[in-house]
């Protein structure tokens, strides 16, 4: 993803490199970490904001057979894709959407028990998952809400449970006290579903579960944001190839000079001679307006292998950087900017943000012209 080998269409101010190789380099590293685990994948959200159907069918290439989604309707788009596969749709059904589990093959994740009670008795669905919160607090059935199903198993009289999952809260911090009590939790209310239910596949291990070790890994780890490059640890080197690039035109370069000041609410105060190069890209396009909203922000951008700090707001359209030191042959009208790339990955500029990796790729906005690399797209 060098900037020299990015063109830009005409039509479009940046462009949105997604390399399906990473992808696949990604699970395979996964399934090596993973030996005695199936490796599904989540691709809810369009495949973490790359493109649902390139990297299913990529993931796909690479023997991937299960696949994670939110909503009903992400099963379905992702069915269209993938007429073979487990897809399992996490936030569970309800009453007005079992027509599309049982149309398009879509096995629900049971929450709760109100999810438990709109399935009872509803012929033709898939093998369904059952979720336990071991935890989290969040989906998944209470310890209250299990036991009264484990006390009552007839509640899901014609459902075929084949599978029981819960979820990591603290999976990117590997000395945390909670994975192994979650861990526990979780084998505790696997040996009573399997009295109720007979054997279930079990799945706990998110992308940094697949991280902990072995004993995390159960007989299904369930990767998502790993696949796409991000770090799954919360320090440490990332072992993840990276996956997507950013890269803008400049649109403008102009002189500036003391006492000028650059973008909204005059944010940056030019304190001598120097250039500012205007790139066609901005919060619009998901880059965050929160990586360069004060003075003194680390956030560079690259030209030609050259680092242009972000200078004034990022606005809807538009980033401003400090090209003063890039030749001026080299920082023209036209020439390529890298947003995200070889020197800036989507944890960094997420630490600059203020946020988190995940909602950097996650927003990347639709107006980004998409490439896809390599893969099965």
């Amino acid at each position: 993803m060098a900037p020299s080998d990015i063109a830009i269409p005409g039509d479009a101010g940046a462009v949105l490199v997604v390399d399906l190789d990473a992808i696949a380099a990604n699970y395979r590293l996964i399934r090596e970490t993973c030996p005695t685990a199936t490796v599904g994948a989540a691709v809810k959200a369009d495949a973490y904001g790359l493109g649902l159907a390139p990297v299913a069918r990529t993931l796909a290439a690479e023997g991937c057979a299960t696949f994670f989604v939110a909503t009903p309707g992400e099963g379905v788009a992702l069915r269209a894709v993938l007429p073979g596969a487990e897809i399992v749709v996490l936030n569970g059904p309800d009453a007005g959407s079992l027509d599309l589990f049982r149309v398009h093959r879509l096995s629900p994740a049971l929450n709760c028990l109100e999810q438990i009670d709109a399935v009872a008795g509803a012929e033709g669905l898939p093998d369904a998952w059952l979720h336990v919160d071991t935890g989290m607090n969040r989906l998944g059935l209470s310890p209250a809400a299990a036991t009264a199903l484990l006390d009552e198993p007839a509640r899901l009289a014609g459902t075929r449970v084949t599978a029981l999952l819960s979820h990591l809260a603290c999976a990117d911090d590997s000395g945390h006290a909670m994975n192994g009590v979650q861990l526990e939790a979780f084998r505790e209310l696997r040996r009573r579903t399997e009295a109720a239910f007979g054997p279930l596949r079990a799945s706990l291990a998110n992308s940094p579960g697949v991280f902990l070790g072995d004993e995390f890994h159960l007989d299904m780890v369930r990767p998502g944001a790993a696949l796409y490059g991000l770090n799954p640890r919360s320090t440490g080197p990332n072992p993840m190839k990276q996956v997507v690039g950013i890269y803008a035109k400049i649109l403008q370069v102009r002189d500036v000079d003391s006492p000028m000041t650059v973008g909204y609410g005059a944010a940056h105060r030019v304190t001598g001679p120097g250039r500012v190069a205007t790139a066609a890209a901005g919060y619009a396009d998901g880059y965050p307006r929160a990586a360069a909203t004060s003075e003194g922000s680390s956030m560079n951008a690259y030209v030609a292998d050259r680092a242009a700090p972000l200078v004034g707001r990022v606005s809807m359209d538009l980033i401003t950087i400090d090209v003063s030191d890039i030749p001026a042959g080299d920082a023209v009208p036209g020439a390529i900017v890298e947003l995200l790339g070889p020197h800036v990955s989507p944890d960094e500029l997420a630490a600059a943000a203020g946020t988190i990796g995940y909602e950097i790729i996650g927003r990347l906005g639709t107006r980004l012209a998409r490439v896809y690399r390599g893969g099965a797209a």
